[in-house]
């Protein structure tokens, strides 16, 4: 037999080449299960197993990470929100875990009657560490043969609603029937943390921030709340909240609805009520409110003063038609001839005050005078304001009487007299000038004449003269002045003595005499005033 020495070659290089590929396979078949294994757990179906050393969490399963919410998946939030999940499904379980080195093992499973899928709860602690496992109590078939989709479904719907509740602007928990808060979402937590003191952490069971509910609105179908004040002992701030709480089995679940500027609102309400009720609690004038149906809801003092209406009939809220009947048998409103048919006309007064269109002056049997005015206000409500006029219309009357009397004083006088005002405006003229001019200033000028007005007309009513010149200077003029007098003719030759004279107050009086002349003279005159025509 002979030496190859290149098929010797051939078979140390192939010997190589197999042995790196072998050592290689070696490798990878190590490295799979180090880069895989994720945990110390083996990987075992639905059950959430937990390893705590104290309560720091050492390690934990995928399905026991995804039982918590996301807040509470690190550090050291991990074993309350444990706590808190557990407390909600295995009742008494915290307090059972406290006492774990007593007890050595934990075994506990939820209400089979309430739940078809029923869970197992199982604690121990081995080597200082507490293992906490929960499992299904039977295993479900249909469960573990979901497929993918459906599973990965479920998932993102239960992330969904996690951060629903997590991102609420609004606290919202869950109270077993003791009252202790078993769940609360990431906004209680914050407020929580507010509300407590500077040295003081958050604890299990987290602190109770509101007073419990009543059992009434506790119900399923409760939906009035019931209004709660927080002060933060942080800031001392004071934050309100409407409070709604359903039942739900054995637990009940609370939401605490922000009130904060509604709050700030009816305080603001109040207050501005409070400062108009003063206001017209200090009114003279008598103010009767109705709203939309008609209904008496606010009245101040005054309106009992004047139409002399007892508080009991007010404060029961009369219609309007009977705060009329009541008016009438206390002999306030003007006595109709036929009170039905007056009665049925209230409608009309309604619907005109309704459009801020009514407003009456009654005269009393009494002697008083009232001034009534309705006004719409918003809403449809109506408003009457009842004002005593009795010292007003008892002054004009006084003043037209002595205007009256005035009046019948200058016209009982033979001159004719005109009187000015300072402005040089008309105010009073007798019968004997209407006789004299052959006119009446209060008729022929609209009801007001100026002295200018006059002057003109009292140019061509006489003979040329630089006298109405001179009057006019004569009103306008300030300062003190003094009575004058100057003749004017008529162009048949009469004379007229005109005087103007200063009154108080800047006002000028003029009076106008006619002289008797004889005959002769009379012509004479005539004929000097056609010379100067």
């Amino acid at each position: 037999m002979t030496f190859d020495p290149l098929l010797a070659s051939g078979l140390l290089v192939t010997g190589v080449l197999s042995a790196l590929v072998g050592v290689l396979f070696l490798a990878a078949l190590q490295k799979k299960p180090a880069i895989g294994r994720a945990s110390i757990f083996v990987e075992g179906g639905n059950t959430a197993e937990y390893l705590f050393d104290g309560e720091v969490l050492v390690d934990a399963t995928p399905t026991a990470r995804s039982l918590l919410p996301s807040s509470c998946r690190r550090g050291a939030a991990v074993w309350p929100g444990l706590l808190n999940y557990l407390e909600h499904r295995f009742p008494g379980a915290s307090a059972r875990i406290a006492n774990l080195l007593t007890e050595g093992t934990l075994v506990m499973s939820t209400d089979q009657d309430g739940d078809s899928n029923p869970l197992l709860l199982r604690a121990e602690i081995r080597g200082g560490l507490t293992r906490i496992t929960i499992m299904d109590a039977e295993t479900s078939q249909a469960l573990r043969g979901m497929d993918p989709l459906t599973r990965r479904a479920i998932r993102e719907e239960l992330e969904q609603l996690r951060q629903i509740s997590a991102m609420a602007p609004l606290p919202i928990w869950r109270e077993s029937l003791t009252g202790d808060v078993i769940w609360a979402n990431a906004c209680y937590l914050d407020l929580a943390a507010e509300h407590l003191g500077e040295e003081e952490d958050l604890t299990w069971p987290l602190p109770k921030l509101f007073d419990p509910l009543p059992e009434s609105d506790t119900d399923k179908a409760a939906s009035n709340g019931q209004r709660q004040k927080l002060t933060l002992r942080s800031t001392g701030q004071n934050r309100w909240f409407d409070l709604r709480g359903y039942a739900e089995g054995k637990t009940r679940h609370v939401y605490a609805l922000p009130i904060d500027e509604a709050v700030k609102a009816e305080e603001g309400l109040r207050a501005f009520m409070q400062t108009l009720t003063k206001t017209f609690a200090h009114l003279s004038t008598g103010l009767a409110i109705f709203d939309q149906g008609r209904k008496l809801v606010l009245f101040n003092p005054a309106l009992m003063d004047l139409t002399g209406l007892p508080p009991e009939l007010l404060i029961r809220r009369p219609s309007l038609p009977a705060f009329f009947d009541a008016m009438r048998e206390k002999s306030m409103i003007p006595e109709p001839r036929n009170y039905k048919s007056w009665r049925n006309q209230i409608t009309d007064i309604e619907e005109a005050a309704a459009n801020g269109l009514y407003e009456e002056t009654w005269s009393l049997p009494s002697g008083q005078t009232y001034r009534v005015t309705g006004r719409p206000h918003p809403n449809g409500a109506l408003a009457l304001s009842f004002e005593d006029i009795s010292t007003e219309m008892s002054q004009t009357r006084r003043y037209r009487a002595d205007l009256e009397l005035g009046q019948a004083v200058i016209d009982a006088v033979d001159a004719a007299i005109a009187v000015f005002s300072a402005s040089g405006v008309l105010v009073m003229s007798n019968a004997a000038y209407a006789k004299l001019w052959g006119h009446d200033p209060a008729a022929s000028l609209g009801g007001e004449g100026t002295i200018s007005m006059l002057c003109n007309y009292w140019r061509t009513a006489t003979a040329p003269t630089a006298l109405w010149d001179r009057v006019e200077d004569y009103s306008t003029q300030l300062g003190e002045r003094s009575s004058w007098q100057d003749p004017a003719w008529f162009p048949d030759g009469r004379r007229i003595t005109c005087q103007f004279s200063p009154l108080a107050g800047g006002a000028t009086m003029a009076t106008f005499r006619l002289e008797a002349v004889d005959p002769q003279a009379q012509e004479g005159s005539v004929s000097q005033a056609r010379k100067l025509a």
